[in-house]
């Protein structure tokens, strides 16, 4: 008996953590086809400008790298341009990341560690706290940014140079998909170079080859993309929206207002995911007071200290940036679920004690998936969208999108004014302006006038055959010191050029009205949550 009952308790982890994940992958395929939200639009549109030869920039304005730009075009190659086609390559890409999350648990701590942390890590990032359905860019850091650890760590345990070289590489990949990515390689430079400089039996000429190697590893993504800028004649729109502009724009809000916005998205958060988060402070907590088993402290406390910091840039700590931080959190829940059992063990001479782990363990993830049921298990996609993100018209955008694309010919161009680059995206038709987004335009800093100029003078010359006027709060975050400028010559533009041929009324969560061609020219909007759809007037 006492043979089988340790049997059991090898083999028990490894199917509750295998049960988890099959739960998340049945989640994640069920909502394939849920719509794209605004960051995705953005990147899909700029991805399938990508497969047409076109550079970023060009007709897309970012103060975001091209990185996850590129790897929506590759998942869109090989899957297809829709929704279904990029969350396929979310999917993967999640699913690469729960398997580097096992490996570094596993190297940290041991396997009933790993398959604790890697299931926790499956369910953290679906939960709709961190906006896990949707393909972000920080799914893309953490993608690259585990992969360069593991790679530093190999060449500390085994000193081999090609390993460091590509370690170095990940991190200039993780920046180039999202510009908070550089608080990682922070880390890793500053973990790098405590391990190997005070290490008295390290080759110095390899410590200092791979330094080279390590740091221009790191450089290269994002001087290839320059150089790419450079050739494209983009450097300068370039620069500006990634350096200049970005620079504004992080440093906008206030600290009571970066406090606030954390409570407001880490509440969230927590709602669902209460009880993970507990058991990863008494890990923590654990280890801090060398109660529990962990090869490398200042690893994982220097790396739980550089994901925290990693959400902090601009302090706006939307949710989806906290899944940066959670590899770190969920090797601190694994850590935390096993020392305490083992402690619990320790303490009673009864066997079935051995599996209190594995018992608490599946507690805690029926707790977080039971709370999120309806959304994971039995919401339709554009239930969920709507869930997640309000009266924001992310449903409405496809339908708005056909009827456009099946008016037009692929050499039209149209312009929205709002923040919804996901109509460009889904009617496949080139924007009459790079502006995509109307929030820059709209927020207190010193572009913003200029912006509004620039995007004037690009549609008066592009001259669009439909023109998406967004009528949602949340496509604006106008306030009331923004420069209205734009809104101001629309109102007279449309009227002289333009007839409203569709408006879109979204009166509540199930229900949207469509009006099309005359229909929509009789039509009064029933809420102020609407769009309308203008078409240039024929030439007489």
């Amino acid at each position: 008996m006492p043979k089988n009952y340790d049997v059991l308790s090898k083999y028990v982890p490894h199917i509750i953590a295998v049960l988890v994940l099959a739960v998340v992958l049945y989640v994640r395929i069920r909502l394939l086809n849920v719509p794209l939200e605004r960051d995705e639009g953005e990147y899909a549109y700029m991805g399938q400008l990508l497969l047409k030869g076109i550079s970023p920039f060009s007709y897309a304005y970012t103060m975001k790298l091209p990185g996850v730009s590129i790897m929506y075009a590759l998942f869109m190659f090989l899957f297809g341009q829709t929704p279904v086609g990029i969350h396929t390559g979310l999917l993967i890409v999640n699913g690469i990341c729960i398997g580097l999350v096992f490996l570094l648990a596993r190297r940290l701590f041991d396997q009933s560690t790993a398959l604790f942390s890697c299931a926790s890590y499956a369910v953290m990032s679906v939960s709709n706290g961190v906006n896990g359905l949707f393909a972000h860019a920080t799914h893309f850091v953490v993608l690259f940014v585990l992969t360069g650890f593991l790679l530093l760590l190999h060449f500390i345990e085994k000193r081999r140079i090609l390993p460091l070289f590509m370690s170095g590489l990940c991190f200039g990949l993780a920046f180039t998909m999202k510009q908070h990515a550089a608080l990682f390689l922070i880390f890793a430079v500053l973990y790098f170079a405590l391990r190997t400089w005070r290490n008295r039996t390290a080759d110095k000429k390899t410590y200092l080859t791979g330094s080279a190697l390590f740091l221009f590893g790191m450089i290269i993504p994002y001087a290839l993309i320059a150089l790419w800028m450079v050739k494209t004649g983009s450097f300068a729109a370039f620069w500006f929206w990634t350096v200049q502009y970005a620079r504004e724009y992080a440093a906008t809000p206030s600290l009571a207002r970066g406090w606030n916005n954390f409570t407001d998205y880490f509440g969230e958060i927590l709602k669902s995911q209460l009880p993970l988060w507990l058991i990863a402070g008494s890990g923590c907590l654990l280890l801090f007071i060398r109660k529990g088993n962990c090869s490398d402290r200042l690893f994982i406390f220097g790396f739980m200290l550089f994901s925290f910091l990693a959400i902090c840039p601009g302090l706006f700590f939307r949710g989806h940036y906290f899944v940066m931080l959670l590899p770190a959190v969920t090797l601190l829940a694994g850590a935390g679920i096993n020392s305490i059992g083992h402690r619990i063990s320790s303490l009673t001479s009864v066997r079935l004690a051995q599996f209190f782990p594995v018992v608490l363990f599946a507690v805690i993830i029926t707790f977080s998936l039971y709370h999120e049921k309806e959304s994971l298990f039995t919401r339709a996609p554009d239930e969920v969208s709507r869930a997640v993100y309000g009266a924001n018209p992310f449903p409405e955008a496809l339908l708005i999108a056909n009827y456009i694309k099946s008016n037009t010919a692929p050499n039209d161009k149209i312009a929205v004014l709002g923040s919804e680059p996901e109509i460009y995206f889904y009617a496949d038709r080139l924007s009459a302006t790079g502006h995509i987004y109307m929030y820059g335009l709209m927020e207190q800093q010193p572009y913003a006038e200029r912006m509004q100029i620039q995007m004037i003078r690009e549609i008066e010359e592009a001259r669009p055959k439909y023109i998406v006027i967004v009528n949602v709060d949340m496509s604006w975050l106008m306030k009331k010191k923004s420069i209205k400028m734009v809104l101001q010559w629309s109102e007279q533009y449309l009227a002289n050029l333009y007839d409203p041929v569709g408006v879109i009324d979204i009166i509540g969560p199930n229900t949207t009205y469509y009006l099309w061609e005359n229909n929509a020219a009789e039509y009064t909007p029933q809420t102020d949550t609407f769009l309308t759809v203008y078409k240039r007037k024929s030439v007489k």
